[in-house]
């Protein structure tokens, strides 16, 4: 049962206020000022505020301040009541922070309407969403509707690439964001003499293209290739920008959802500046044996071209298979027949890692 919390300072609204949320299933409870109301938006933590502008003590808008200063209550749904001579005030309190506001005198539909539109929106917003493509699907629905918009595509249809297929090219105008279902996608960039350097190796879960549609360049700042056959879902530039641009709180959802480990690419690219190649070589094989993205079978051999490990270490692929013939003769790491590598000393790699 959902908790609402009625802070006005007429007996007769209040009173019949709460009926009406009684007689729907919600728990009230009431406040006849704004410092009670305070006090027990703390204490009882609501599902959502009711709250009239002008009262003694402490009028409404230092309630809504009050309240957004906690982190606790800064979240919950917030709605002013106000005397239709207020109206004008509205602005104000909508700058503050209020997500709705009514107008006094209101209807049963009006107010019921009110907080079931806000509640639910509410729950989207603090709902989790899993990288899975149903998942996906589920929230851009939901943000359809949170936004209220019938024009955003929410039915993505899979797309499949082959290996060694180019997904997008680094300079190209961007179109879309990908979600990977299954598969390997390699992201890279390519230097002004034609070297790659690899920017990441992506999975099942992850998103690329999405920091090209942040730019405000208009292209795309790397290039995706396809290593393993993957499945795709695609979303276009315009659903993009209508999620980004709806809401805000819609806007930074979606980002945190579309955003992976941008801390762990930033370290990598500190390792690629300041680490010598042996604590590189031993850290990607580490990192690439720990998510198991490129391992087949029963035993976990990394199935990767050197070109592309070469990439990862961001140095010449001759400097990388010189460094895995070395960790090969200090017994550490093993090939077989199809170049597959096999960690045979882990904990050296770690000690290589952490001390050089």
């Amino acid at each position: 049962m959902k908790k609402i919390l009625i802070i006005e300072d007429n007996e007769d609204v209040r009173e019949n206020t709460a009926a009406i949320l009684e007689f729907s299933n919600y728990e009230v409870i009431t406040a006849e000022n704004g410092k009670i109301g305070i006090q027990l938006a703390k204490k009882v933590l609501p599902d959502l505020i009711l709250c009239d502008i002008m009262m003694p003590i402490i009028d409404g808008y230092a309630v809504l301040k009050a309240l957004n200063d906690n982190n606790e209550t800064a979240t919950i749904p917030f709605i002013f009541l106000t005397a239709l001579t207020e109206k004008d005030e509205m602005r104000k309190g909508m700058n503050l922070g209020a997500d709705d506001y009514l107008t006094k005198p209101f209807s049963e539909i009006e107010l019921i309407g009110a907080l079931e539109s806000r509640l639910k929106k509410h729950d989207f917003l603090q709902k989790e969403f899993s990288k899975t493509a149903e998942e996906i699907g589920n929230f851009i629905e939901e943000a359809a509707t949170f936004l209220n918009i019938d024009y955003l595509n929410t039915e993505y249809s899979k797309v499949v690439f082959k290996k060694k297929k180019l997904v997008y090219e680094e300079g190209n105008s961007t179109n879309a964001l990908y979600f990977i279902e299954s598969g390997v996608v390699k992201t890279f960039k390519t230097t002004e003499k034609g070297k790659e350097l690899v920017t990441g190796l992506h999975t099942s879960g992850s998103f690329i293209g999405q920091l090209s549609l942040l730019s405000e360049a208009g292209n795309y700042v790397d290039s995706a290739m396809v290593i393993e056959e993957a499945k795709l879902f695609k979303i276009s530039k315009l659903d993009f920008q209508t999620i980004i641009k709806g809401n805000r709180d819609v806007a930074m959802k979606f980002i945190k959802l579309i955003s992976n480990d941008l801390i762990e690419m930033q370290n990598h690219f500190v390792d690629i500046a300041f680490s010598t190649v042996r604590k590189r070589v031993a850290k990607t094989l580490l990192e690439i044996s720990k998510t198991r993205i490129l391992t087949h079978g029963e035993a976990e051999g990394i199935a990767i071209s050197r070109e592309d490990f070469a990439g990862l270490l961001g140095t010449a692929t001759e400097t990388a298979i010189r460094m895995l013939t070395q960790f090969k003769d200090e017994g550490i790491i093993t090939f077989d027949a199809s170049r597959k590598i096999y960690i045979k000393e882990k904990k050296v790699l770690e000690d290589i890692v952490l001390f050089g």
